[in-house]
């Protein structure tokens, strides 16, 4: 099994950590983005489904 030569630093497993979530943060942002987007209609460039079974009923 392997095994970590040195302890990582407190400031290095820090930072991993603030990237790690900021990450996320953006990735949530661009989401809420397109969903927003798709949801007013104003969506240009971004191709997403449209099931003919729900326009119908």
């Amino acid at each position: 099994m392997a095994v970590p030569k040195k302890k990582t630093s407190k400031s290095k497993r820090n930072q991993r950590h603030a990237v790690w979530k900021a990450k996320a943060a953006t990735a949530a942002q661009k989401a809420m983005s397109i969903g927003k987007s798709v949801l007013s209609g104003r969506a240009q460039g971004f191709v997403y489904p449209v099931s003919e079974d729900d326009s119908e009923s």
